[in-house]
């Protein structure tokens, strides 16, 4: 069984008393964990950091894209947890004919908090969902955007450059802080040319994550774009839906103090 956060079919998969759960998504191993879920969690993926020790004390089951599919069932997993973007459909199709599957699609702020509180649902930790959504929530209404808008340019790879588009929660969290997306006329990760951009962005944020840029990057964005501020973020910090947003936010609200200096 297959069920999706947003489209159909739309309902959860059957909660048992003691959920055997497989995370395919890292920020979604990150909440469950937040939510006490030691015991049930029984398998993550490679890329599933946080939390660190997860990483010695559960089955690694491959990475996001190549889900080593038999050494997810030999973990006999009562619930996976997967993502829309973050996961290949092929695989989850496979897993979801043998084990209930549950997709997110996490593209803003509201789908983020409906998000959690469905895995709440799904891992009966509801108390201790209302908590978080309650932090989140207080975060989030006290937020202060930009004064003044700046246009911005936010890169996650390079050779060949890629960008975000509108339809992303890098996006969203761009927005939530007044920074206007220059890429935001296009959709998913859009491939960019520095001297063929939309317009000249006063702003280049350079993300740690796909791609790593460091220090070294700077000055070859800056010899394309000489009168842009060039900053380097941390990229959970834009792409980690779920309770990483609990950090997240006071690291974005300092970076529109940055920028409004």
């Amino acid at each position: 069984m297959i069920a999706y956060q947003n489209g159909t079919p739309n309902s959860l998969p059957a909660l048992v008393t003691r959920p055997r759960i497989v995370s395919l998504v890292p920020s979604l191993t990150a909440l469950l964990h937040n939510l006490g879920c030691d015991e049930e969690v029984v398998g993550i993926t490679k890329f599933c950091v946080h939390p660190t020790g997860w990483l010695r004390s559960k089955t690694i089951v491959g990475g996001t894209k190549d889900i080593r599919l038999q050494k997810v069932l030999a973990l006999q997993p009562t619930l996976i947890l997967a993502n829309k973007e973050e996961n290949l459909p092929e695989p989850i199709q496979t897993l979801g004919a043998v084990v209930p599957v549950w997709v997110t699609d996490v593209v803003d702020w509201q789908s983020n908090v409906a998000m959690i509180t469905q895995v709440g649902q799904l891992v009966g930790k509801a108390n201790e969902v209302d908590r978080l959504v309650e932090q989140l929530n207080l975060l989030y209404s006290h937020f202060s955007p930009l004064q003044r808008p700046v246009d911005a340019l936010y890169l996650i790879w390079r050779n060949p450059y890629m960008s975000v588009g509108n339809d992303t929660f890098i996006h969203a969290m761009l927005e939530m802080m007044g920074v206007q997306n220059i890429c935001q006329q296009s959709t998913r990760y859009p491939t960019v040319q520095l001297d063929n951009l939309p317009c000249t962005p006063s702003v280049v944020l350079l993300s740690s994550e796909p791609y790593p840029f460091k220090e070294k990057h700077i000055d070859e964005i800056r010899a394309a774009l000489p009168q842009a501020n060039i900053l380097l973020v941390n990229g959970e910090y834009f792409s980690w839906y779920g309770s990483k947003m609990l950090e997240a936010l006071p690291y974005l609200q300092n970076l529109v103090r940055q920028l409004e200096a």
